[in-house]
């Protein structure tokens, strides 16, 4: 009976976790596949219509490690719940917006819930479960990470053609709704030892990212050698420098710098900065490209989006399937970020509307990095630290999408308008709003080929860094 209660319980924990991440990724994808439309709504383009995935990534890339540090002290369960109720309470207030510097507002709020679901719930899992057991749960989790990116793209562009771009956001809200109505059932889980909230860590680190992120967004809009993005970037150093400093000082640090020194959970923290230069760059402006270029609607768009999106539904169990019969962590994650550089630069030599192959190539090797690259990562540090190490994974996953997106999105425009010589002409083109296929889709291969290199050359830095120790 007690082994049946703990399976029940274990089970219930499970899905509860699992519901909250699909919100996740469907909150990027999903919100990409309706900017066309909010545009036209809200009649507005360019850098307010970027906020809506910028607010959402500054704040969660900001507040994830922080997140995962506050389960670690005052419990996982409990951020896990304010996380959810937070993100549930922008998704309504994003469903509501009338105009864009609010539904940008509600995005950030959005992305403070969205840090505290991902890595108290990443948390969770890993002090529920262990052994095979956790490589199974966690390989579930990239599943539905998968889910959340397959059904984002998908779900939302039929919710846009039949109820508008509002319905998306509140879809969001009640799935929320529903795993905190689980949450009862989870068991609360904290350090042995209670500790002091590292506030000065906390301050410098999330002003420090927030500042960076907002310097790489505005260089483009008011030139990389300006002074106020000069000063931003420069304000973003010291602040990040001030915390490297803070946390070596601290005796309970938000950030445990042993982790980064470790050469091979540090290699693990960077797999998802690959996937997000392979795979969530594709997820934000392929379904506009679809829209630009080819000319197809939001349901259209949304549907081509599956061919991308369904391996990451397969492969992240076989991943976890490979690890759990001896396949080398090494090899699947060099196959995985290799998969997804051939995916882009095989993208980035054809015109085909629907370029079917290097697609499902792109979303395989996401899928697999998906399905191994988290669980790995917690397995090499102790209970007691897994919110941190969580947060700092996520952090990584998230900073990266922050920045990189907003960098794709300004080369795509720069890209655009010095075909063009206009900069508001640019803007609508980037934003699928203004059909001019030959420019978008020259300065698209440009930048596809771009993050190809960086994909492959990461591939090789991973790989290095997870040789075996001699020791």
């Amino acid at each position: 009976m007690a082994i049946q209660t703990r399976t029940r319980s274990s089970a219930l924990t499970l899905t509860v976790v699992l519901l909250g991440f699909l919100v996740v990724p469907m909150s990027i994808s999903g919100a990409a596949v309706a900017l066309p439309g909010i545009g036209a709504d809200l009649h507005t383009a360019g850098a307010p219509l970027q906020w809506v995935m910028n607010a959402y990534n500054l704040t969660f890339a900001s507040f994830t490690l922080v997140a995962g540090s506050l389960a670690d002290l005052v419990g996982r369960r409990r951020v896990f719940a304010a996380g959810a109720a937070i993100f549930a309470a922008g998704s309504v207030a994003a469903a509501c917006a009338g105009e864009i510097w609010l539904l940008d507002a509600a995005r950030a709020l959005s992305g403070v819930g969205a840090a505290g679901v991902m890595a108290s719930g990443a948390a969770i899992l890993a002090t529920t479960f262990d052994g095979q057991a956790r490589t199974r749960a966690f390989a579930l989790l990239g599943t539905v990470a998968g889910v959340g990116l397959a059904l984002g793209p998908t779900i939302s562009g039929w919710l846009v053609g039949g109820l508008g771009w509002r319905a998306i956001f509140v879809s969001h809200a009640l799935v929320l709704v529903v795993s905190l109505l689980g949450l009862p059932f989870v068991g609360e889980s904290r350090a042995p030892r209670r500790q002091k909230v590292d506030v000065r860590g906390v301050l410098t680190f999330v002003t420090g990212l927030a500042v960076l992120t907002i310097a790489v967004v505005q260089g483009p809009q008011s030139g990389w050698t300006s002074p106020g993005v000069l000063a931003l970037a420069g304000a973003a150093a010291v602040l990040l420098g001030a915390f490297v400093v803070t946390e070596r000082r601290s005796p309970h640090p938000v950030l445990d710098l042993t982790l980064v020194r470790d050469r091979r959970f540090l290699a693990l923290s960077l797999l998802p900065v690959a996937t997000t230069f392979g795979m969530v760059t594709l997820l934000t402006y392929l379904p506009t490209y679809f829209a630009g270029v080819h000319g197809a609607t939001p349901q259209q768009a949304g549907l081509w989006m599956l061919v991308l999106t369904a391996p990451v539904l397969l492969t992240p169990p076989a991943g976890g399937w490979l690890l759990n019969r001896g396949v080398s962590p090494r090899t699947l994650v060099t196959a995985a970020v290799v998969m997804l550089g051939a995916g882009n630069a095989w993208l980035a030599t054809t015109e085909a509307a629907l370029p079917a192959v290097p697609m499902l190539l792109a979303g395989a090797g996401a899928g697999l990095a998906f399905g191994v690259g988290d669980g790995l990562a917690m397995s090499m540090v102790a209970p007691e630290r897994a919110g941190m190490a969580a947060g700092l994974v996520n952090t990584m996953r998230i900073g990266s999408e922050a920045i990189v997106i907003a960098v794709y999105g300004s080369a795509l425009v720069s890209l655009v308008q010095a075909d063009v010589g206009d900069p508001e002409l640019a803007d609508r083109i980037a934003a699928g709003t203004s059909a001019a296929p030959e420019q978008f889709t020259g300065a698209f291969h440009l930048v596809l080929w771009a993050v190809a290199l960086i994909t492959l050359a990461m591939a090789a830095g991973i790989h290095t860094m997870l040789r075996p120790s001699r020791a």
